[in-house]
């Protein structure tokens, strides 16, 4: 597997997870409905923010462990891709619905911020993203790993920011798509469940087939 290729493997994968409606999402569109657009794009680099500071302790920790104890990295792998495939199948099994999103108190800007950036921070899957599933894209034959994670963390940070930052400024209409189209939800859902599961398959046979 080429570099390339393997960055668009780890797009494919980021990409899959956070189109699928989740708490970031709903914090997004709530600030800019109650905030604005200012608001919500406040609250997008927030999560931006809190996306870069799981990059860095992920990245440090696969640091430590090629160093370390290098033969745990297939193990890492493998329980990365047993972690994509049971959220493939679990969002291939699930009806995923966003139900409406009351107002509440108008934040500042910063306030949004600071409470997007937490908001990520808090978030139990990106943790278990980070530690199970990122590892395995930071490889050496790709050259030192803080240049691996930094290309990766942009890569992260643009992704929240097309998805979130685009829903903040289409504001209410996309809070109406996905409120009012629970079948389109559903079907992100699973078209995301369907994705992983073959990211899931092609990561395993490429470490089977001793070409990661």
């Amino acid at each position: 597997m080429t570099y390339a290729e393997n960055l668009w493997l780890f797009f494919s994968l980021l990409f899959g997870i956070i189109i699928v409606p989740g708490m970031d999402m709903v914090f997004v569109l709530a600030n800019a409905l109650t905030g604005g657009r200012a608001s919500g794009l406040s609250a997008t680099v927030g999560i931006m923010a809190g996306g870069v500071l799981h990059t860095l302790y992920a990245a440090l920790g696969v640091s430590v462990i090629l160093h370390l104890v290098p033969q745990l990295y297939n193990l890492l792998l493998v329980a990365g891709a047993a972690y994509i495939a049971w959220i493939g199948f679990s969002l291939l099994r699930s009806s995923i619905k966003i139900s409406g999103v009351a107002a509440g108190a108008r934040l500042t800007r910063w306030a949004s911020f600071r409470q997007g950036a937490l908001t990520s921070l808090m978030n139990p899957k990106a943790y278990l993203f980070m530690l199970a599933v990122y590892p395995q894209f930071l490889k050496p034959q790709f050259g030192p790993v803080w240049s691996q994670a930094a290309v990766m963390a942009l890569m992260i940070a643009l992704t929240q920011l097309a998805v979130y930052g685009g829903l903040a400024l289409a504001a209410g209409r996309g809070r109406d798509f996905l409120v009012g189209s629970p079948g389109a939800t559903v079907a992100i859902g699973r078209f995301a469940g369907l994705l992983l599961l073959v990211i899931a398959v092609f990561t395993v046979w490429h470490g089977w087939s001793g070409e990661v």
